[in-house]
């Protein structure tokens, strides 16, 4: 499965584009602010209905203009052509088709053409909170296990609706157990199939993490990473009850699954406190390529491997180990954005693959 094709209509800073792509690698190359990244987010958008990068629909509309149209050509395995198209008007919905018929759910798109993203930014996933780790492991799962991406869609709906009751009882000083009782068992059930997929994914998405950071040249330090859930100790039920007061002040639900975190740890130290800058950037670009080879073996489909602008951020060292890895990994299509077009062709030539680059300076300009 590879994008053989795209087509732009005031997506971001793209008033008018189109390109073929090579099912091999293919190199945006171009200065600061010419719209690479815009690029590969056109086609992370593709694959997953939505930006890479939070904000709302209507940022991704060109400036003064009121609508987007992202369409892009699938080559599928069984060498068919898929063709999806994204939309969004202002003041109205946003439309998702594959071959001109409109999904009912935009979840059933989900899957279909697997794709994993690598930034400067993932060290985020370190430093940060919570939540951004949570959405990290969710985006893997719902790439491969629709029972889990259907799970976490219904307990999320469930939960938001619970948090607004909360709020309303706040307002009218006046709580009605029973039907808060009634939205805590429609999330519980959710909540268990969440859980005991994210327990049984940990598991098994640990050795291929430990290996791939082992062959970025960093296997000194004894990396983990470990789930923590407040479901693993005690039933939903029973943290819902115990913490009713406390969700009624507080005027919403405080523990839970959309509370669990991911500990990522050095030795018996957290990562973010104990390891260097250095270390960190393996340990993500560690995640991110096992999160490859996990919806691989998952999905049977080879995903679409973007990689922004992740030479300026990485010494030689790394990038000479990240570029072996892709030279002898079993990986399909590429997408590679650099500032210094120079610096790619001469990185790229070693890995031995098909390149293909495309300068969006010039090419923007013949438009």
């Amino acid at each position: 499965m590879f994008l053989e094709s795209i087509q732009l209509m005031n997506f971001k800073n793209y008033e008018e584009f189109e390109m073929s792509f090579s099912k091999d690698i293919n190199c945006v190359v171009g200065p600061n602010g010419v719209g690479k990244t815009n690029l590969l987010d056109a086609v992370y958008y593709l694959c997953m209905t939505k930006s890479a990068f939070p904000g709302t629909e209507q940022l991704n509309i060109k400036h003064e203009q009121q609508f987007f149209l992202n369409k892009g050509s699938f080559q599928c395995d069984d060498e068919t052509e898929c063709i999806v198209q994204c939309a969004y008007k202002k003041g109205d919905k946003k439309s998702v088709k594959l071959n001109k018929k409109e999904y009912e759910k935009l979840s059933q798109h989900i899957g279909r053409f697997p794709c994993v993203l690598m930034t400067p930014y993932d060290t985020d996933l370190v430093r940060e909170g919570s939540e951004s780790r949570r959405k990290f492991f969710d985006n893997t799962l719902s790439q491969t296990d629709s029972t889990y991406l259907d799970a976490l869609i219904q307990h999320n709906h469930f939960l938001k609706q619970r948090n607004n009751l909360l709020k309303q009882f706040a307002e009218k000083r006046f709580t009605d157990k029973a039907l808060l009782e009634t939205y805590n068992s429609m999330m519980c059930p959710h909540a268990k199939i969440i859980h005991q997929k994210r327990s049984a994914f940990i598991d098994q998405f640990n050795p291929l993490f430990l290996r791939y950071y082992t062959q970025l040249g960093e296997s000194k330090e004894a990396m983990s990473i470990a789930y923590k859930s407040s479901l693993t100790e005690t039933i939903y039920e029973e943290i819902l009850k115990v913490n009713l007061h406390k969700d009624l002040a507080l005027q919403r639900t405080c523990e839970g699954i959309h509370k669990d975190d991911f500990i990522f740890s050095m030795g018996e130290f957290p990562l973010k406190k104990v390891g260097s800058q250095g270390q960190q950037k393996s340990f993500v670009i560690a995640l991110k390529l096992a999160q490859y080879e996990w919806i691989v073996k998952n999905k049977g489909l080879k995903a679409i491997l973007l990689l922004d602008d992740i030479f300026d951020k990485l010494d030689d060292n790394r990038i000479a180990h990240l570029l072996n890895i892709l030279a002898e990994g079993d990986f399909g299509q590429i997408f590679i954005s650099d500032a210094r077009p120079e610096r790619s062709e001469k990185l790229l030539d070693k890995i031995g693959r098909e390149v293909k680059f495309f300068n969006i300076e010039s090419i923007l300009n013949k438009y």
